[in-house]
């Protein structure tokens, strides 16, 4: 079943629309190199973390410039997971692998996916976004999913799909490349930074319906 995540939360009302929608998981952004509306203070982004309820993943979204700065950013909030943006390296994420026991999630950029092998065995998931020149997603903008089944059929680890989803989309998006989840942020907003209940319950509800369609079609082991 592909699990989702809504990503962008800056408020507990946000906080409250992604839970009561039902989604696995909820990505906050924090100490980010660009400029949006969903980035939060570290003080922020601790509150919401510590108000999100259980069997609800928190995912603390970063382009921390360091695994220093990223370790004391998951000491100080404590989330669930880490998922970076930016210039990350292999010595990077081994790094910050032997200081937390956090999952940790990469953002890859769709267009550039040849690459991502040397990352594969360092991380818990690699999420495949369209990004900007900064590294950075929520560029509301799709990339060309049955290429990235095709990358990614090789590699090891969980494969969340984001960049340009929304509510009509989602479904051809789960049937193009079945991923392990699907991360939307602005393509359930109202405006910049404000999540729309109507948005987000129709995300989760025609992700979950693409999701047992796949499971359905998928042969039997």
């Amino acid at each position: 079943m592909t699990r989702v995540k809504v990503c962008g939360v800056t408020t507990e009302a946000g906080l409250e629309t992604v839970v009561d929608a039902g989604a696995d998981a909820v990505g906050i952004l924090c100490d980010v190199t660009v400029d949006t509306p969903r980035e939060v203070s570290l003080e922020r982004a601790s509150d919401l973390i510590e108000a999100a309820p259980p069997f609800v993943t928190t995912v603390l979204v970063t382009m921390a410039t360091d695994p220093g700065r990223t370790a004391e950013l998951l000491e100080e909030a404590t989330p669930d997971a880490i998922q970076l943006h930016g210039d990350v390296s292999p010595d990077d994420l081994e790094s910050l692998r032997t200081a937390t026991d956090a999952t940790i999630l990469l953002a890859v950029d769709a267009d550039d996916l040849a690459d991502a092998d040397r990352y594969d065995e360092l991380v818990d998931g690699l999420v495949v976004d369209s990004t900007d020149e900064d590294g950075a997603g929520g560029t509301g903008e799709t990339h060309d999913w049955e290429r990235t089944r095709m990358e990614t059929a090789r590699l090891e680890s969980p494969v969340i799909l984001a960049g340009g989803l929304d509510p009509d989309n989602v479904g051809d998006a789960i049937q193009a490349v079945d991923p392990f989840a699907v991360d939307v942020s602005s393509g359930v907003e109202a405006e910049e930074g404000r999540k729309d209940p109507d948005a987000v319950n129709s995300f989760v509800a025609r992700a979950g319906r693409a999701a047992t369609v796949q499971s359905e079609a998928s042969p039997s082991p």
